[in-house]
């Protein structure tokens, strides 16, 4: 161990002696110094998180054990484990670190489904967020209504939960799970909440459930420690783990600690910060993990800035989903209508305007439509995606010049088969493109699907596409809208053109001018990839 960690670890040490002494003296009866004696205890426990803070912020990480071993010194904390399914890897954790006593309420695993009902309520699925906010529930008021008159007065409650499926003889592969903590921040305080989804990308079960034992040390450690700085919080998650082992796609804060977290920014942070490929948000701002809402549906996306969403757009979207409702496949069944915006669109200056990433899931979620936000650069790569989630039609809405560039090899110089791979992977499911025209800014000219020129030899391909049906005309459109271009309608907002006004819907306009959105210098443009 290094002299760091012998530093921090005797520093938690003089604190949890500081917490026995005050117990002592508590316990013995000194009724009249109760209310100084709490003081003293919370400023002794806090004190000791902004000790293990400022090791971190100077670059010196908790390993694993220390960050266990630091919750278990830290007498003002005491909770229950309840983990499902991939044995007690984070209990573990702390009970071999060594003065778990001081920790460690219960530890339960009701692995067998009818006991699991019978604790928590059955559920449609065992691995799933409705599990696990049922767990979390059901043990913290357990928790409280059990030990409050005994304990409530010094210790913080918490309870840590998880649901885990991971590789087994009859379903090898990935593994999944859902873990959260419901905990105080002060002794008798309203609890906080913090929920997240992984993905176990190991391909071994034994490698699987280590990933999960550090992951929730990692997050128990961070609520109690870091939940002042969201940022930090985010990036600690995965301390003593590699991108290829685990990739966190959703995450939501609620409670006192958290009033003033926006989840749609902590989730655009697993984003920016590499730890997932997407996140997905409802039309009403709620953040989901993916297959909450794309297992099984049929779904059409377009691609875009939306900055903002203007006519043109919501008819490219709008057209398509009339055509796509009426695929044979699609009929009887509710599409997933999403508009997806890469981090590359979104990042029109050096790093992500949050304010400006707001406005748009605002304008998109005030029209109904929910929001994807990935990496993604290649169409291939979006399709791919959605395909881990449903078996049906998945359309894509498009104009015209996104066609001309999917034969571009620029954008495929990262696979060995070029475009062939490229389109292959794209088209590889069942995936349709809806083609809305657009217009020739020299001639002035409409140029659709059925007359623009594609350079040789890929016309064969294009043909080819169109003759199996995975290319499709959009025939129904407003021509009006096709002299409108986003970057246009910004810059008439940044510059007070009211003519910008009649190039988004009513409601567009209100909510741009009502809230003051893109009403900002203009920003370089950053040239969005579609291929």
């Amino acid at each position: 161990m290094s002299p760091g960690s012998n530093f921090r670890l005797g520093i938690s040490e003089f604190f949890s002696r500081q917490f026995a002494n005050i117990q002592r003296i508590t316990h013995a009866g000194e009724e009249r110094y109760s209310g100084m004696i709490a003081a003293i205890f919370q400023l002794c426990s806090y004190s000791m998180a902004r000790v293990t803070m400022a090791y971190s912020k100077n670059g010196s990480t908790l390993s694993t054990r220390e960050k266990a071993l630091a919750m278990n010194l830290d007498t003002s904390t005491y909770g229950t484990f309840a983990e499902i399914g991939a044995g007690q890897e984070v209990v573990h954790w702390f009970f071999s670190v060594g003065e778990a006593a001081g920790t460690i309420a219960k530890s339960i695993s009701a692995y067998d489904m009818a006991v699991s009902d019978n604790l928590y309520g059955s559920a449609q699925r065992y691995v799933s967020r409705q599990r696990l906010s049922s767990m979390l529930a059901q043990e913290f008021s357990e928790l409280r209504e059990r030990l409050d008159a005994v304990r409530g007065q010094e210790k913080r409650f918490f309870v840590f939960a998880d649901t885990v499926a991971t590789a087994g003889h009859q379903h090898p592969g990935l593994g999944r799970a859902w873990l959260g903590i419901r905990f105080q921040t002060e002794p008798r305080a309203e609890p906080s909440e913090i929920i997240l989804h992984a993905h176990l990308l190991d391909t071994s079960a034994s490698r699987q459930r280590e990933v999960l034992g550090v992951l929730g040390v990692n997050l128990i450690h961070s609520a109690f420690y870091r939940r002042d700085d969201i940022d930090s919080l985010i990036c600690s998650l995965v301390d003593d783990l590699e991108r290829d082992q685990v990739e966190l796609d959703m995450i939501k804060f609620n409670g006192p600690a958290f009033k003033r977290v926006d989840n749609r920014l902590a989730t655009l942070q697993l984003v920016e910060s590499g730890l997932t490929d997407a996140v997905m948000f409802m039309a009403d701002g709620e953040v989901v993990q993916p297959s909450e809402v794309l297992y099984k549906k049929p779904i059409l996306v377009e691609r875009g800035g939306f900055r903002p969403a203007n006519n043109l757009t919501l008819d490219i979207l709008f057209r398509s989903l009339d055509q796509f409702a009426k695929e044979p496949s699609v009929t009887g069944h509710q599409p997933l209508v999403l508009a997806e915006m890469t981090l590359h669109s979104l990042t029109p200056g050096p790093s992500v305007d949050h304010a400006d990433f707001l406005a748009r899931t605002e304008i998109l979620g005030s029209l109904g439509i929910n929001v994807l936000v990935s990496r993604f650069e290649a169409y291939y790569k979006l399709a791919e995606y959605l395909a881990i989630y449903t078996d049906q039609l998945i359309g894509i809405a498009v104009g015209v010049p996104s066609i001309l560039q999917l034969a571009d090899e620029f954008y495929y110089k990262d696979l060995a088969g070029g475009t062939l791979e490229a389109i292959g992977r794209l088209f590889k499911r069942s995936v349709k493109m809806y083609v809305y025209p657009t217009r020739d800014t020299q001639t002035g000219d409409v140029r659709t699907l059925d007359d623009i020129v594609v350079p040789q030899p890929w016309q064969h391909l294009h043909d080819f596409l169109r003759e199996v049906g995975r290319l499709e005309a959009v025939h129904s459109y407003n021509e009006a809208n096709l002299s409108i271009h986003t970057a246009d309608v910004l810059a008439r907002i940044q510059r007070g053109d009211a003519s910008w006004k009649t190039m988004v819907p009513p409601r567009v306009a209100e909510l741009i001018s009502s809230k003051h959105f893109f009403q900002t210098e203009p920003a370089p443009q950053a040239v969005e990839a579609k291929a």
